[in-house]
């Protein structure tokens, strides 16, 4: 059964300001390793490296994430996704303001996506809490509790703790 999130538009400009000055600051820590990731996978490819997927997005508006190419890199796009590299260039989704740094998971099976008043996160609550190892029902629940009872504190642990936990699921 799809699962309704909601919460009441309201501002929230520190959290937007933690995203966009993390954004920021992440891009730049990045943009070498990006750049040589994106010139390697050329090579590998030879195509368009960076591509955007559709997804839902704040109030169920749709938008085109950005993503690294890796299908078809062999062992090369295995270690991009394995250090998680291929999501780096949706921090460009984050400075847009069409998502979040932390916010729920951003897919299409709520069942009112209109009612989602927060942007989908590049990690969450639920990324740090054993990934795709939840059945999809304890990843929504997982959202439903950030979305009901996020602060900013609650967005530092999970940023501080998704490398770990991206590391431990990729390298199981």
């Amino acid at each position: 059964m799809p699962l309704t999130l909601t919460v009441r538009p309201g501002p929230w400009p520190a959290k937007r300001m933690f995203d966009l000055v993390g954004a920021v600051i992440l891009l730049g820590v990045c943009a070498v390793p990006l750049l040589l990731t994106a010139a390697a996978l050329y090579a590998a490819l030879r195509a368009r490296v960076l591509v955007r997927e559709p997804t839902l997005g704040m109030a169920g508006r749709p938008f085109r994430t950005w993503r690294l190419r890796t299908e078809g890199a062999g062992r090369l796009g295995a270690a991009v996704r394995g250090c998680a590299l291929d999501v780096m260039p949706q921090l460009l989704n984050v400075l847009r303001g069409e998502m979040s740094l932390v916010g729920p998971l951003p897919r299409a099976e709520v069942d009112r996506p209109d009612r989602l008043w927060v942007r989908p996160g590049m990690t969450g609550l639920w990324q740090v809490s054993a990934r795709s190892d939840l059945p999809w029902e304890e990843m929504a629940l997982l959202d439903r509790h950030y979305v009901e009872s996020h602060w900013l504190g609650m967005d530092l642990a999970i940023l501080a703790q998704t490398p770990r936990a991206a590391y431990r699921q990729r390298h199981a």
